[in-house]
C-alpha cells in the first residue's frame, strides 16, 4: 500500500489549515479551493472518496468530538428547534428538494430525485461546527447548529437507505419506511444508552492516562460499529455515548482530561482539514462520469437544485421558529425571544459537506435487474455542485451578513463575570477545606508550605477579576496578563538551566524530561485557554 498521498494529503491539509488561521476567511473554504485547485494539478495523485472509509472511519470521530464538546444541558434546553431542524427539515427537504429537481430535469425518475434529495438534506456537522466556531456567533444560534448537525446525518441516511430501497427495485412502502425509520433512530439511542455507562465505567476505573485515551479513541467505532451491526443508527449511538461522556468528564482524573483534549484537539484538525481537502479533490470524477449529460445542461441544473436548496431551508426555518410561539403560549414564555434576524442566519449557515458527498458515491452503479442506475452520475455531480455551492456562498457571505445585521456575538465581559463569580465561589469552599485539612496534626505543613497553599488559592480567584480591571498603560495588557507573561519568562529562564545541566552531563535525559514537565504543568495551570 503506497503511503505517500495519504501523508501528502494531511500534510497539504494541514498546512492549508495552519495558513487559513492567519486569514478571515474559514479554513473549509480555502481547503475546498485548494482541493479544487490541486484536482488538475500534473503528479496529484487521486483521491477517490470511498464511502466505506468516510462513513465508518472518518464521520463516528469528526462526530464524537463534536459532541463531546457540545452542551448536553443546552441542547436539552433548545431540543424543540434541534428537533425540527435535524428531523423535520430533513424529510421536507427530501421531499421537496427530490421532487422539484424531479420536475427540473427531464427523464429523470422520481425515486432517483428522492434518492438525491436525502443526498442534499443534510448540513454537514464540520462545516455547521467550524463556521460557527470561526465566526463567535450567539450562544444559542451555534448550540442548534451543532445540535442540528449531530443528529440530521441519521435521518438523512435513513431517508436515503428508504428512497435507494424503491430507485433499485426492491419496493419501499410507507410503512416499511417509517418501521425502517424507527428501527434506526430509537435502536441508534438505545444502543448508546446502553454502551454509555459501561464505556464511562471503563474510563473512571483504567489507572492509567494512556489505556484511558486509547479507549477514547476506539469509543466512536465501537459505537458505531455496534448500532450499524443491528441496523440501528450509528450516528445517533455515538452522539449520544459522546455527550453523556462530554457530560461527566469531570469524574475522570486530570492527567487523561489534559492527554485526551490534546488528543482529540490533534485528531480533529487532520480529519476536518483532509475532509474539506477531498471534497475539492472529487471534481475530475464526478466531471468524468456526467456521461449523457454535457457540462453547460448539467450547470443549469446545478443552479437550480442550489437554489431549491437554498430557499427550501428558509420555507422551513421561518414558520418552525415562529409558528411554536404563536400556537403555544408556553414555548413563548419558556424559550427567549428571538426576531427575523436570527431565522435569517441558521438558513442561510446551511452548509452541506462530506457527508452528502459520500453518501452519493455509495449510490450503486446498477440496479436489482443490473440495468444501470438510472441518472447516478448526475446525482453525483449535482450533490457535489451544491456542496461547492454552499460552502463557497453561503460560507464566504455568512460573515458578511452577520456584520450587516450587527447580530450580537458572545458577551464577553458577561462571562467573563460569570466565571469569575464562579472561580470566588468554589475557591472558598477551598480555603474552606484547607482551614479542615490544616486543623487535623496529621496533615501538618510548615508555615511556607501551608501559606503557598493559600497563596495558589487568592491566586487562581483573583486572576479572573483582574481581567475585568484596569490595564497596564505601557503595555496595554492586565494584571493577570502581566502576571502570565513574566510567569512564562521565568519558566523559561528555569528550563534554560536545565537543558544546560544536561549538556554539561549534570543530570540525564530523563530527569531533565522530569523536571520540564513539572514546568510545563505550571506553566499550563497559568494560562487559559483563549482560542478554540
Amino acid at each position: 500500500m503506497d503511503v505517500l498521498p495519504l501523508v501528502a494529503l494531511v500534510a497539504g491539509s494541514a498546512a492549508i489549515a495552519g495558513a487559513a488561521r492567519r486569514t478571515p476567511v474559514p479554513a473549509p473554504l480555502l481547503l475546498v479551493t485548494a482541493g479544487l485547485i490541486a484536482a488538475y494539478i500534473p503528479g496529484v495523485p487521486d483521491y477517490t472518496l470511498d464511502p466505506h472509509i468516510v462513513l465508518p472511519l472518518l464521520l463516528p470521530p469528526l462526530l464524537y468530538t463534536a459532541a463531546v464538546d457540545s452542551s448536553y444541558l443546552d441542547l436539552r434546553a433548545n431540543i424543540r428547534p434541534v428537533a425540527l431542524l435535524s428531523v423535520g427539515y430533513v424529510l421536507f427537504a427530501t421531499v421537496v428538494v427530490g421532487y422539484l429537481a424531479y420536475l427540473l430535469v427531464p427523464d429523470l425518475p422520481l425515486t432517483t430525485a428522492l434518492v438525491l434529495g436525502a443526498v442534499v438534506a443534510p448540513p454537514d456537522a464540520v462545516a455547521a461546527t467550524a463556521i460557527a466556531r470561526k465566526l463567535g456567533l450567539p450562544s444559542r444560534i451555534t448550540t442548534i447548529l451543532q445540535g442540528e448537525s449531530l443528529v440530521n446525518d441519521a435521518t438523512a441516511i435513513t431517508a436515503f437507505k428508504v428512497a435507494l430501497a424503491a430507485a433499485v427495485g426492491e419496493g419501499a412502502s410507507w410503512g416499511g419506511g417509517l418501521a425502517e425509520f424507527a428501527l434506526a433512530s430509537l435502536g441508534g439511542v438505545g444502543i448508546g444508552l446502553v454502551l454509555m455507562v459501561p464505556l464511562h465505567w471503563l474510563r473512571t476505573h483504567l489507572r492509567e492516562a494512556l489505556l484511558q485515551n486509547t479507549l477514547s479513541l476506539l469509543i466512536p467505532f465501537v459505537a458505531y460499529a455496534a448500532a450499524e451491526q443491528v441496523g440501528a443508527s450509528g450516528v445517533l449511538a455515538v452522539v449520544v455515548v459522546a455527550l453523556y461522556l462530554g457530560h461527566r468528564s469531570w469524574q475522570v482524573d486530570f492527567a487523561t482530561r489534559l492527554q485526551e483534549a490534546a488528543v482529540w484537539k490533534m485528531v480533529a484538525f487532520v480529519l476536518e482539514s483532509s475532509v474539506f481537502a477531498l471534497i475539492g479533490l472529487q471534481l475530475p470524477f464526478v466531471l468524468k462520469g456526467l456521461g449523457e449529460y454535457g457540462v453547460g445542461e448539467a450547470l443549469l441544473y446545478a443552479v437550480g437544485v442550489f437554489v431549491t436548496v437554498v430557499v427550501v431551508r428558509y420555507i422551513w426555518v421561518y414558520p418552525a421558529t415562529f409558528l411554536p410561539r404563536k400556537l403555544f403560549p408556553r414555548i413563548k414564555e419558556r424559550e427567549p425571544d428571538t426576531d427575523w434576524r436570527s431565522p435569517l442566519i441558521v438558513g442561510w449557515a446551511g452548509m452541506r459537506g462530506v457527508v452528502s458527498l459520500a453518501i452519493a458515491f455509495s449510490i450503486p452503479l446498477t440496479m436489482h435487474d443490473d440495468r444501470p442506475f438510472p441518472g447516478r452520475n448526475l446525482v453525483l455531480f449535482l450533490t457535489f455542485t451544491t456542496v461547492i455551492g454552499t460552502l463557497v456562498v453561503q460560507g464566504l457571505t455568512l460573515p458578511p451578513l452577520i456584520r450587516l445585521l450587527r447580530i450580537p456575538g458572545r458577551d464577553v465581559r458577561a462571562e467573563t463575570l460569570a466565571e469569575a463569580q464562579a472561580q470566588s465561589e468554589a475557591s472558598r469552599a477551598a480555603e474552606q477545606r484547607l482551614d479542615e485539612l490544616l486543623a487535623d496534626r496529621k496533615n501538618a505543613l510548615p508555615q511556607p508550605l501551608a501559606a503557598r497553599l493559600r497563596a495558589v488559592l487568592e491566586r487562581r480567584r483573583n486572576a479572573v477579576w483582574e481581567r475585568l480591571g484596569t490595564v497596564n498603560e505601557v503595555t496595554g495588557e492586565s494584571a493577570d496578563d502581566t502576571y502570565r507573561r513574566l510567569s512564562g519568562e521565568i519558566l523559561e529562564a528555569e528550563r534554560a538551566v536545565f537543558v544546560e545541566l544536561r549538556d554539561r552531563r549534570s543530570i540525564d535525559d530523563e530527569m531533565m524530561r522530569t523536571l520540564l514537565r513539572r514546568l510545563d504543568l505550571e506553566e499550563a495551570s497559568a494560562y487559559r485557554e483563549d482560542t478554540p
